[in-house]
């Protein structure tokens, strides 16, 4: 069978081509700059924009199974053609689609949900992925976190273990019409994270946990903007349950427990170092 992966060069999207490479499928591999795509020997590599939908014909053509992402462009805006891709997937023939970040009232979602494809919603929680774009500079460079919330609880979830579902779902029965939690197998805190964090890299990190006023300020600091520091202060100051909530999704979806975010840590130590 051919899948076609959306936002292949992405954090989730790049481990799904090697998940689908490994187990011997045809890949084809959608991004917006061909060239700078670095993928594995092999995988059909074609240009296309999810936000421009003329430019999917030849992407979808032949596909038996798709993993679709539901924003475009650099600022990870949703999509709103969410239509036009559901309809050129059935005129394609794609029989199977996984959505990453699916959400039941999201227009792709929506417009899926009323073909007669087989298609199968992916919620991960917190990415520990995103460790690296907030942590690793602050680390590398004074061995040192300064957030607030520091007893704020997280399942964290490998984007190993994204991945690995997405491409059991793609290539697997029993999974149409679902929605998928996926979690990592523990919740930890913000300090413990930090302190995980230190193991791995063998020097101690100091934690200085901030107020919410002092967190405000540090993020302008930044350069962030207020929306984006008042979205944070609320998603970290008062996480939703199904954010701290192990689920058994990955296990019973890959036959294989969830990596923990020690594992994590222990394959991305490097990139904390100074």
């Amino acid at each position: 069978m051919t899948v076609l992966v959306t936002g292949a060069t992405g954090t989730v999207g790049r481990l799904v081509v090697d998940e689908l490479v490994k187990a011997g499928h045809q890949v084809r591999a959608l991004t917006r700059n061909p060239t700078k795509a670095g993928l594995p020997e092999g995988v059909e590599v074609v240009a296309g924009d999810m936000a421009a939908p003329e430019t999917l014909e030849a992407a979808f053509h032949g596909v038996t199974a798709a993993h679709l992402i539901n924003f475009a462009g650099d600022d990870y805006a949703p999509l709103e053609n969410g239509d036009k891709i559901a309809e050129l997937a059935v005129r394609s023939g794609v029989r199977k689609v996984t959505v990453l970040g699916g959400r039941a009232d999201g227009p792709l979602e929506q417009a899926l949900a009323a073909t007669g494809l087989e298609w199968t919603l992916l919620n991960p929680v917190e990415f520990m992925a995103n460790t690296l774009q907030w942590w690793a500079q602050s680390i590398r460079t004074e061995g040192m976190i300064r957030e607030p919330f520091g007893g704020r609880l997280s399942a964290m979830v490998h984007e190993s273990d994204i991945a690995a579902v997405a491409a059991a779902v793609l290539t697997s029965d029993g999974h149409a019409g679902r929605s998928y939690t996926l979690t990592g197998p523990e919740a930890i805190t913000t300090a413990e994270k930090v302190r995980i964090l230190g193991e791995a890299i063998g020097s101690e990190i100091t934690f200085v946990e901030l107020t919410p006023d002092e967190a405000r300020a540090k993020w302008r600091g930044d350069g962030m903007g207020e929306q984006t520091i008042e979205f944070l202060i609320g998603a970290l100051g008062n996480t939703p349950e199904i954010g701290y909530t192990v689920v058994p999704t990955v296990e019973q979806v890959t036959g294989r427990p969830p990596r923990s975010f020690a594992q994590w840590a222990a394959e991305h130590a490097d990139a904390f170092r100074a």
